[in-house]
């Protein structure tokens, strides 16, 4: 792989630390919580491959951006952390957000690991640059798409606001379901308000209303209505994108927000390496980890692998050689992660260095216990 030049005005980062950018939602209107997990996960992870002696005796450093779910500040932020002669990128959950920094870590020559973002085109072309952790959006609301026909539901609407990723969701589900007898209807959330959201699903006899919108509005408000809508009585809530996950939404919703079935990528059960790792993230966040933050830590442990195999000692990790280095290497990557064996291929349709791997599950909160999941359908990527 032959290395871009550094750009103009890069700084040469030849101190005592290996620098790592890391790009997360810390405010909004990017998904707060999702970064604050994402941010845990990461931290956690620096600190456990320092505990272990860092890079060839190196520490590594986070260097930490802000993307408040804007793609233009994304990109931003990567040219400045190239410049400022990081080893590698990490990070994002939003999906459009992840596909912005993509593309510029592709054109700087700047290995980014993506550690949430789902969006199948990730990437406009194939590229050996970027690697992934999350399994592809097709992936997932494949196996959610099975759910629903598993629970009797054929009949589905969508709310859904305008975005790359929630139109990429409604076309995954269209086209799995029709071939099944199923089909989806979309109620454009920039027109209807939660009251209208009801009547559009009596209208079209919909058994299922899928929450392809923002969190924690308009989802709470849509929620709500139809949990008070007698009309409604029957129909499924679901959220394939995860707004149920986080402690805020049984804070917001209550007994509402319970049997609103999701998707996570967790395995059944956690291995003892994820087992320990759940414990410190639950003592840092204060509450249960979601699976971002276990995505976070599995992106340094990955990463870190990465850096002590190909880095020739961490001499040049932050410049051109050293980072083609560590592109080059995300097929050779074969890591105990705490929810998997990691390794990196090529998936048809997908352009960047994806883990065919990771665990898919759709579950929801128990209405008997809301800070309990129940595992309705399992599956992987």
């Amino acid at each position: 792989m032959n290395a871009p030049p550094s750009p103009p005005g890069a700084e040469r980062a030849d101190g005592a630390s290996v620098r790592i950018g890391a790009l997360v939602p810390l405010t909004r209107p990017g998904w707060t919580e999702a970064g604050r997990h994402l941010l845990a996960g990461l931290e956690l992870g620096v600190g456990d491959v320092n505990a272990a002696g860092g890079i060839a005796g190196r520490p590594l450093e986070l260097v930490v951006r802000d993307t408040a779910a804007d793609p233009q500040r994304a990109a931003t932020a990567v040219d400045e952390l190239a410049g400022l002669g990081v080893a590698a990128v990490v990070g994002e959950y939003h999906s459009v957000v992840a596909r912005a920094a993509a593309a510029r870590a592709d054109a700087l020559g700047l290995p980014f690991l993506c550690s949430s973002a789902v969006l199948d085109a990730l990437t406009e072309e194939p590229t050996d640059w970027v690697a992934r952790l999350a399994p592809p959006q097709s992936h997932g609301w494949r196996t959610y798409a099975d759910f629903l026909l598993g629970a009797g539901h054929d009949r589905i609407a969508v709310a859904a606001e305008p975005s790359v990723y929630w139109a990429s969701g409604t076309r995954i589900l269209r086209d799995h379901l029709a071939p099944r007898g199923g089909t989806v209807v979309e109620l454009d959330m920039r027109e209807l308000g939660p009251t209208g959201v009801c009547d559009e699903v009596v209208e079209h006899r919909a058994t299922a209303l899928l929450l392809l919108v923002g969190n924690p509005e308009p989802a709470v408000s849509i929620v709500k209505a139809v949990r008070r809508d007698e009309r409604l009585a029957d129909v499924l809530i679901g959220a394939p994108a995860g707004q149920p996950e986080f402690a805020a939404w049984a804070r917001l919703l209550g007994d509402d927000g319970a049997a609103v079935p999701f998707l996570r990528y967790l395995p059944e059960r956690l291995g003892p390496l994820g087992v320990r790792v759940g414990t410190a993230l639950r003592e840092r966040l204060a509450e249960a980890p979601s699976f971002v933050a276990f995505e976070g830590y599995d992106t340094i442990t990955v990463l870190a692998d990465v850096l002590r195999s190909h880095g020739e000692n961490g001499a040049d990790v932050g410049h051109g050689a050293g980072r083609a280095r560590t592109a080059e290497a995300w097929p050779r990557v074969a890591v105990e992660g705490t929810r998997g064996k990691v390794r990196f291929s090529r998936t048809p349709g997908i352009g960047v260095w994806q883990w065919d791997g990771a665990p898919i599950q759709v579950v929801d909160r128990d209405p008997a216990d809301l800070d309990r999941f129940r595992i309705l359908r399992a599956g992987g990527a």
